[in-house]
């Protein structure tokens, strides 16, 4: 584990701490900056100094998800227990481990449990040191109070994104306490302004929608509506309508997942019921999912703007709240249906089953093999996920509920993970006016002046931005076709930076809603026509010899996520092929004929996905398709010809290599199933000669580059190649 500067800073005011004092301390680290590790990385360092008895490392079980265990045991084999039972954790107190992770919740049954109380009686006066995780939640309170009360030597760290200030603390049975009450000094600080600054998190793009006019065309402020405005189902409708609208702008063609936080169970119903009965009238195809805890809603819950902590426990006793009991069973039973999966609410254990599968559904979209048909689009939620979920795959937060201080830092922070460039920024669409609620929470939580380095600019700043770098690029080259003039690499260079720089600065503008191609001095054709020619540069670039790539353009990043279009595939063009060969049986003149098929070769160049499968794709457009009798299917044809090609080239491979052919298909069929490249010994041992010692590293990598050749040509971005009804 490789620590950033403002990490290793944080570890050691906490290694210092603890040598030096027995006081408490906490750690200021914005939301998103890594804190969790930071801290984790804490714990295993004060193990190693010989009077901390041990480090009981805490998190609250709604973070402790199947990730966060796997990263754990990772660093520190066998400390994270999982299971909820208090027992086992008094084992591990009792016994070697130097190193616990531990959930609040078993911790607090542990030291309070008169059936523990004996098994846990010599450790009360050890040197035993809590690291709190996320310790801005309410329930630290209650924890640390017993914490004091049993451990006569405890020594107590907190980590948080949110500290709670006099002005954000929210009064409980313990009365208001700040996170200084409870651990004293913070040590470190590292908050969101400079967490922007560093590129470590994202900024925020925030829209508000919504403006309540009277019939005479005044405005009402929002402070004179009542919940009965909010909840209802004609407004809702209207939100549902304009998500429907533009959710795939907000998520790049649904590359990235949304939340959507509701104000009260009753209202997030009325949004599913809503989106679910919009889809069965063919409005959408959104893949919608949520989870709550039935219970009555509480106005002053919501008026309090801060975020209840999540509760999984699912009593019997369904009185006064059997409607969204049931309402929860039916929305379990569509996710089951969804998905494919078995889980239910019948009590609190299955309840907490769901909430994890929810949690990996969503984490799994970060994984390279992750399958399309398990995605969610929109998570509803009133309270869940909104605090300690980190999601790169999320990238939208749409908020119908008052937030303000830690609870909106928090909830929006949920949108700002780093995820190459095509995820730009967080984007959050508030359907109720939070503005002086975002400022106060900002100014709050980084400097007073924050506000500007915090979100990004207006849509005009980005369209003039892009217009000026429509004449830098113009000076570079008048025309495309101008590209190809550019002889020298420090031409192509400058080319493909100015070309880059409009590829960033039009994804930031598309995901604003007001976007328009007209509002750019670069048409949507030329455009594409720019990034063909710069795709061009990038395809010779890499196509050179590795003895030959020592070049200025070599070091350029070209950033092709940022221009992919998954819908163009295979599947794509093979209708397009169709229709080129019904213009043939229908006599079609030649011109006509050879203008289709110049253009569709055009496309096939333009595509990202595409170009590694052009030379393909020409062939069977030149050789094959001429040939195709009336009765044939492009479909069929070229089914047949991608698989006669595709064992061509697997044969050709293991001549030129020297290759068990059963096992190169075998690497194939594992890099499909697992995205993971094939290790050396498996390569190796595919040879049907063992390689010469000092010939290995080369012959590894030079069949792995031909197999994801291989791959990447014949498999990947294909699309539904079966034959249409």
């Amino acid at each position: 584990m490789v620590l950033r500067p403002y990490q290793y800073y944080a570890v050691e005011a906490i290694i210092k701490r603890v040598k030096d004092t027995d006081k408490n301390g906490y750690i200021w680290h914005t939301t998103g900056s890594g804190k969790t590790l930071t801290s984790f990385k804490a714990a295993q360092i004060l193990t190693q100094i010989p009077k901390v008895h041990k480090v009981l490392f805490v998190v609250d079980r709604a973070d402790l998800d199947y990730q966060t265990s796997r990263e754990f045991n990772y660093f520190s084999p066998d400390c994270v227990d999982t299971t909820d039972n208090t027992r086992q954790l008094v084992e591990q107190m009792a016994g070697d481990n130097r190193l616990i992770v531990t959930t609040i919740q078993k911790l607090n049954r542990a030291i309070k449990s008169q059936k523990h109380e004996a098994a846990m009686e010599h450790l009360k006066d050890k040197r035993i040191v809590f690291i709190f995780d996320e310790c801005h939640r309410s329930q630290f309170g209650e924890t640390h109070k017993n914490i004091v009360k049993f451990f006569t030597q405890a020594q107590m760290f907190g980590f948080t994104g949110t500290p709670i200030f006099a002005d954000n603390a929210a009064s409980n049975e313990h009365g208001k306490r700040t996170t200084k009450d409870l651990f004293q000094e913070c040590l470190h600080k590292y908050v969101i302004t400079n967490a922007i600054a560093d590129e470590n998190v994202l900024k925020f793009s925030v829209e508000y929608w919504g403006k309540i006019k009277r019939k005479d065309g005044t405005l009402i402020t929002e402070p004179k509506l009542d919940r009965e405005f909010f909840e209802n189902p004609d407004r809702i409708s209207l939100i549902v309508d304009w998500i429907i609208a533009n959710h795939n702008r907000k998520t790049h063609g649904r590359k990235f997942s949304a939340m959507l936080c509701a104000s009260s169970v009753d209202t997030l119903i009325t949004y599913y019921d809503t989106f679910k009965n919009k889809q069965k009238q063919g409005l959408h195809d959104l893949r919608v999912i949520t989870i709550f805890t039935p219970g009555d809603n509480e106005e002053d819950q919501d008026a309090n703007g801060l975020i209840g902590e999540p509760d999984f426990n699912i009593s019997a006793d369904t009185s006064n709240r059997s409607h969204s009991r049931d309402k929860l069973n039916q929305f379990i039973a569509d996710y089951n249906q969804m998905y494919q999966t078995q889980h239910s609410a019948k009590d609190s254990q299955a309840f907490y089953a769901y909430y994890k599968d929810i949690a990996k559904r969503m984490k799994d979209r970060d994984r390279e093999n992750f399958q399309d048909q398990e995605r969610a689009d929109i998570l509803l939620v009133v309270n869940m996920f909104l605090t300690g979920f980190d999601v790169k795959k999320l990238n939208t937060l749409y908020v119908d509920k008052n937030l303000k201080y830690h609870g909106l830092i928090q909830a929006y922070s949920r949108t700002n993970r780093i995820l190459g460039e095509l995820k730009s920024q967080g984007n959050i669409v508030s359907f109720r006016n939070l503005k002086d609620n975002t400022d106060q929470a900002v100014a709050l939580f980084s400097d007073t002046n924050a506000s500007e380095e915090i979100f990004i600019e207006p849509y005009e700043y980005y369209i003039e931005k892009f217009n000026d770098g429509v004449q830098e690029l113009r000076a570079i080259a008048t025309i495309p076709n101008d590209v190809n003039k550019l002889i020298s690499e420090d031409d192509q260079v400058e080319f493909v930076k100015a070309f880059r720089n409009l590829i960033r600065l039009q994804n930031v503008s598309k995901s604003f809603t007001e976007f328009s191609f007209s509002d750019l001095n670069l048409d949507e054709q030329t455009f594409e026509d720019y990034k063909s020619k710069y795709l061009d540069i990038y395809d010779r670039t890499r196509s050179k010899p590795d003895d030959e790539k020592e070049s200025l353009v070599e070091e350029v990043d070209f950033e092709l996520e940022l221009i992919q279009r998954d819908e163009i595939n295979v599947s794509y063009i093979l209708k397009l092929l169709a229709n080129l060969q019904r213009d043939i049986k229908d006599d079609a003149t030649q011109e006509d004929y050879q203008n289709q098929k110049a253009s569709i070769l055009e496309l096939i160049g333009k595509e990202v996905q595409l170009r590694s499968k052009r030379d393909l794709l020409e062939k069977f457009i030149e050789e094959r398709l001429p040939t195709l009798e009336p009765q044939e299917k492009v479909e069929t044809v070229f089914q047949d010809f991608w698989t006669q090609e595709r064992i061509e080239a697997i044969q050709q491979l293991c001549l030129e290599e020297n290759l068990k052919i059963e096992a190169v298909n075998q690497m194939i069929a594992d890099y499909k199933f697992s995205g993971k490249e094939p290790l050396r010994e498996t390569v190796l041992s595919a040879c049907n000669e063992k390689p010469k010692l000092l010939e290995r590293k080369k012959i590894f990598a030079r069949v792995v580059s031909k197999l994801l050749d291989i791959i990447n040509k014949f498999d990947d971005a294909l699309g539904e190649l079966g034959e249409e009804e």
